[in-house]
């Protein structure tokens, strides 16, 4: 049996203010913008088109999962983007004027910064060796 992780869950504080900066700040792709009901969307977003995991962005709907905005993983480091591009991805974040935790620093697994999204989850950038 093959199997594989294929979304993971982020909770946001607005779909369309999540689809712009993971689309347009961190060059992700769209895969899914689906209408659910009212008030509910199917929101998927990936670095890749291809046969990779995917966020789900869903709109907090309640008090809990407003507290959860921005610190899904308790304040340590939530999601990890590897690239083959290092230099490309980390300028791409400096022209985006995203927030940057830690400057790159050569770490014996590769290269790694460390960037906030949006509302404040913290991420790796990750050019592994």
């Amino acid at each position: 049996m093959k199997r594989k992780i294929a979304h993971i869950t982020l909770v946001v504080k607005d779909y369309d203010e999540a689809i712009d900066f993971y689309i347009n700040k961190l060059k992700f792709v769209l895969v899914e913008d689906t209408q659910l009901g009212e008030n509910k969307r199917w929101v998927l977003v990936s670095p890749n088109a291809k046969n990779s995991c995917s966020l789900l962005l869903a709109e907090a709907s309640n008090e809990t999962q407003e507290k959860a905005i921005g610190n899904q993983s308790g304040g340590r480091v939530f999601l990890f983007l590897h690239t083959d591009n290092f230099k490309k991805e980390y300028k791409n974040l400096i022209e985006n004027k995203i927030k940057i935790v830690r400057k790159p620093i050569e770490e014996p697994y590769g290269i790694v910064a460390v960037f906030e999204d949006l509302y404040g989850n913290l991420w790796d950038l990750i050019e592994p060796k």
